[in-house]
């Protein structure tokens, strides 16, 4: 594929994504969903800011530009998720609806892994490679993270003896 095509194409999904991911939060009256969708929609648009960036530079130097950092800011997803429910209080109020964003925002994300990865494979330049790998890392970070989301509000006992590995005393 080539180069400038595909950052068009990741262009367009990481806005789609973002926008999702911003609706979802302001409709999500429960916590966690609130902030999860609203941390991801936030890292995605960093995504779509540095891809636009190095958009113009292609367009404009016709080749891979030297002058990009092949570094991503790293996710805080995982962290949404452990400081919410290490608050005694909290309670899921998801909805059905919070649970049904959640599906479709993983098949965004596995979509935007596998994206990734096969650019990855057509790299031929390292800084290139190691751009798509990064960016295919933050992917697979956001779809884990939402998959433990919905785990949680799903069976959040069964989430909290998978993460808190509870042991027997006696």
């Amino acid at each position: 594929m080539e180069k400038i095509k595909a950052i068009e194409i990741a262009l367009n999904n990481e806005l789609r994504e973002r926008d999702f991911y911003l609706k979802q939060s302001e409709k999500s009256a429960d916590p966690l969903g609130k902030k999860m969708f609203a941390t991801i929609a936030q890292e995605e648009e960093e995504h779509y800011e540095y891809l636009k960036e190095l958009h113009q530079k292609l367009q404009k130097a016709g080749k891979w530009p030297d002058d990009i950092s092949a570094v991503i800011k790293e996710t805080n997803v995982k962290q949404v998720l452990d400081e919410l429910v290490d608050k005694v209080h909290y309670k899921s109020t998801a909805t059905a609806d919070d649970k049904e964003a959640l599906r479709i925002a993983i098949n965004f994300e596995k979509s935007a892994y596998q994206f990734y990865t096969e650019l990855i494979k057509q790299s031929d330049q390292p800084n290139e490679k190691a751009l798509f790998e990064q960016l295919a890392a933050l992917e697979m970070e956001h779809m884990t993270s939402l998959e433990e989301t919905l785990l949680y509000f799903e069976d959040p006992a069964d989430w909290f003896a998978q993460h808190e590995k509870p042991t027997l005393d006696g």
